[in-house]
């Protein structure tokens, strides 16, 4: 057989094919598993740290661990209960507690505006999206303040679900 008619047969042009679309499923399928080993190395890391970061219990946040999802590495929406220099504390909606870092180039709105960390107040509801660091804490990319969320019939009645 010659070289050059092997070259242009439909036998060379579906190999090339098959090994691409595996190239690229390998690709995906490598990808799938960096970002959840990112999550669970967050995880990780967060409960190990929990009881310095919050004076928590001493074997860790993930001690009963009984079919609880990964906590959200890259950002939580809550209430701000601490603010320390560029350190913010939210507690989110599952009453969990999670540090905040503000840096230099974080970008903080209220609405359209631009605001400053020393804007934030004890209580504002607050949107983060940002980074997980080795120390379980989220370095804050985007903090927007968002208005308290509507209380239903439900929590008036239930404060301790509250």
């Amino acid at each position: 057989m010659d070289i050059d008619k092997f070259f242009q047969s439909k036998l060379f042009k579906r190999i090339i094919l098959t090994i691409g679309i595996l190239a690229v499923l390998l690709f995906v399928f490598w990808a799938g598993m960096f970002v959840d080993s990112k999550k669970a190395d967050f995880s990780f890391k967060w409960g190990e740290n929990y009881h310095r970061n919050f004076a928590g219990p001493k074997q860790g946040f993930f001690n009963d661990f009984m079919g609880n999802d990964f906590v959200n590495a890259h950002g939580v929406f809550g209430q701000i209960i601490k603010i320390d220099l560029s350190e913010l504390v939210i507690e989110d909606k599952d009453n969990t507690e999670k540090i905040v870092l503000v840096k230099d180039d974080t970008i903080i709105r209220r609405f359209r505006d631009d605001v400053k960390i020393s804007d934030l107040k004890v209580n504002d509801y607050i949107v983060v999206i940002g980074d997980p660091n080795d120390s379980g804490q989220i370095e804050a990319k985007l903090i927007r303040v968002m208005p308290p969320p509507p209380e239903t019939s439900f929590e008036m009645s239930h404060p301790q679900w509250h």
